[in-house]
């Protein structure tokens, strides 16, 4: 390797002969748009895979948010001199260099600094570029791509990291793509490097490389190796205690936010903290076991309304994981069985099920959509031993935010992988299925034997007032049936003959859109589709059979039709509806046109062909086994 003009330069570029690449690596852009959120839990995590062995004392998190002169930032000028000679070869990469331009002339630069204690910090920094597994500075420091493997495999596996990727987290949180890394290792030896993320690029006649590290150039047997340098800068870049401190200048406004980063490191951490391995301090806030709850409690951070909780569970998953006692679970993924603790709350409040999938360290990777129980009422917490933990790991994503089988190039991996998320769905759903039942007493649980189930009265009335039977066809005006009573229509004195007024038929001319997008999407074929109100529907469950009947004799605009399909979408009891949970295959084994006697086609979630006698609908639907009794639906009606 043969460095031109960089030598003087605190910061390190290789030469190449000529400019190939001219775009910016792909990955800032994909954890610039993980925010905050993303940076904080990636080093978080690289600090809870720190932590020093046989310690029982927890990993403690120092986050600072900042400014500082920008003179004091090591060997500013130098970047901004290559930032300045950048030149785009097309519009993104002219929009992010433009952007880079204006931020460079700052007096007072903001900065973000992740500081971790009670770790090990980075080994054999004083090697420089070494090239030894067992230098983890060098491996941190000069190589993309590769994360430091621990020799105990047991730790190993229960690292947070294994992609080799996240540490450009940092990068793509500054303005001009840069970040340091202070390190103090068990020697009390201090060293501070950087790397900045850049484009291919020519500069004084030489093109380098994207990346530049702030590093020393020294020859060792004729061979040039990069050195970190000893630390003897501004306060802000000092790591004077064992552990390794990350500091990204020119952070992005949009990253400057304590309110979100606290709220990161409860969603993210719960479970680490409530376990006392890990306390995280972001300015003047600490956050440990005995104080997480304070936040959590605190309507300026969450939502305190259980009804509300759709998108944020936490405090519903610190309340479960606290109070619930853990049951085991076995999930298979074909060849292998895995072992995992369930943490399981059943609450009639809560309005969007979820599984928090957490491994050993501590953090949580997703909340976990139970497949055909999003809507149910529960929160769990799922936790495995190391071996569920090496599992989990192989199916994360690079952000650690999923468990997917996408990425796995591997058929027979990806198989495998593929089954064992849909088979934590089945065993799942077993536990919320027996809870479902255990809370909603039905048929064969009391000595009635024939146990009707009829939506309340009370609901249906509020869900008259917003669903009614609603006409859409081909952009035309929408017709809503408000209240359709038996009573015929009569014709007043004086009226036109044949003319009808809306309000002695039931019906009358409104706007609606559909929530569910289900109509637009049969409207452009020339069907006409109607919500049904459930004044029209009566819905009564004998045993291992539902039969639902639909009365249509006095809607005008169906007198005429023989045949229809039907369609079903869930509502939860504050009248939100939700397209495409409800599985017809899933809940049904058959279903039964009673007026033929003939077995119904359930065909893309509708049951097809459906024959109308006098206005009538008449079906037998046989149930499954995991059928939940207790569900409410919103119908429609295809003709």
């Amino acid at each position: 390797m043969t460095l031109v003009t960089t030598k003087t330069s605190p910061w390190k570029f290789s030469p190449i002969p000529n400019i190939e690449e001219s775009n910016f690596n792909k990955i800032l852009e994909r954890f610039y748009g993980l925010g905050v959120q993303g940076l904080t839990k990636e080093n978080l995590q690289n600090s809870l895979d720190g932590r020093l062995p046989n310690s029982t004392d927890p990993v403690i998190v120092k986050i600072n948010t900042g400014s500082i002169n920008r003179q004091d930032i090591p060997g500013i000028n130098h970047v901004i001199d290559r930032i300045k000679c950048l030149e785009g070869r097309n519009s993104y990469t002219k929009e992010t260099i433009e952007h880079m331009v204006k931020r460079v002339d700052q007096e007072e630069v903001r900065y973000i600094s992740f500081e971790d204690i009670n770790t090990k910090g980075l080994t054999g920094a004083k090697n420089g570029q070494s090239h030894s597994k067992k230098d983890t500075w060098g491996i941190y420091a000069y190589n993309k791509g590769v994360h430091f493997e621990e020799s105990d495999s047991t730790i190993e596996t229960s690292r947070g990291g294994s992609h080799g990727v996240g540490k450009i987290a940092s990068n793509a949180a500054s303005d001009l793509h840069m970040m340091y890394f202070a390190n103090c290792d068990e020697h009390g030896d201090q060293h501070l490097g950087g790397t900045v993320q850049l484009i291919e690029h020519l500069y004084e006649d030489q093109c380098y490389r994207s990346t530049g590290y702030f590093a020393d150039l020294k020859n060792d047997d004729t061979t040039p190796k990069f050195y970190p340098y000893e630390n003897e800068f501004h306060p802000v870049f000092e790591k004077k205690t064992r552990g390794l401190k990350i500091i990204i200048p020119y952070l992005r406004s949009e990253f400057d936010s304590e309110e979100e980063i606290i709220k990161t490191v409860c969603d993210s951490f719960f479970i680490s903290i409530l376990d006392r391995r890990l306390e995280v301090h972001i300015n003047d806030h600490v956050i440990t076991a005995d104080t997480i709850e304070n936040y959590l409690n605190s309507g300026h951070y969450y939502n305190q309304e259980v009804s509300e909780m759709k998108k944020v569970f936490t405090p519903l998953y610190v309340k479960t994981y606290k109070n619930e006692r853990p049951r085991d679970i076995v999930v298979s993924n074909g060849e292998k069985d895995y072992q995992f603790k369930l943490y399981f709350k059943y609450d009639e409040a809560i309005v969007k099920g979820r599984v928090a999938i957490v491994r050993t360290i501590g953090m949580k990777i997703e909340d976990f959509a139970v497949k055909s129980n999003a809507t149910k009422p529960f929160n769990a917490v799922l936790i495995g031993g190391l071996d569920e933990d090496g599992y989990l790991k192989s199916l994360e994503n690079e952000s650690h935010t999923k468990i997917s089988a996408e990425d796995i190039k591997d058929p027979i991996l990806k198989r495998h992988a593929t089954r064992f998320i849909n088979n934590l769905s089945k065993e799942i759903a077993k536990i919320i299925d027996e809870e479902m039942k255990r809370n909603n007493p039905t048929d064969g649980v009391m000595d009635t034997k024939d146990l009707l189930y009829i939506i309340e009265t009370e609901f249906k009335q509020d869900l008259s007032n917003a669903y009614g039977a609603v006409k859409i066809n081909q952009g035309k005006e929408v017709v809503k049936t408000t209240d359709v009573t038996t009573k015929k229509n009569t014709k007043k004195k004086g009226d036109k003959k044949g003319s009808v007024k809306a309000q002695n038929t039931g019906v009358k001319r409104t706007r609606r859109n559909n929530p569910t997008g289900t109509a637009d999407e049969l409207q452009e074929s020339g069907a006409e589709i109607y919500s049904v109100s459930p004044n029209l529907v009566e819905r009564l469950i004998l045993k291992n059979h539902e039969f639902i009947q639909f009365n249509f004799k006095e809607i005008p605009e169906m007198k005429n039709t023989t045949s229809c399909n039907l369609s079903f979408n869930l509502i939860d009891g504050m009248g939100e509806e939700y397209k495409d949970e409800f599985k017809l295959k899933e809940n049904y084994s058959a279903v039964i046109d009673q007026h033929s006697g003939s077995s119904c086609v359930i065909e893309n979630e509708s049951i097809k062909d459906v024959s109308i006698r006098d206005g009538i609908v008449k079906l037998k639907l046989d149930l499954k086994p995991n059928y939940n009794r207790a569900l409410k639906f919103v119908y429609y009606v295809e003709v």
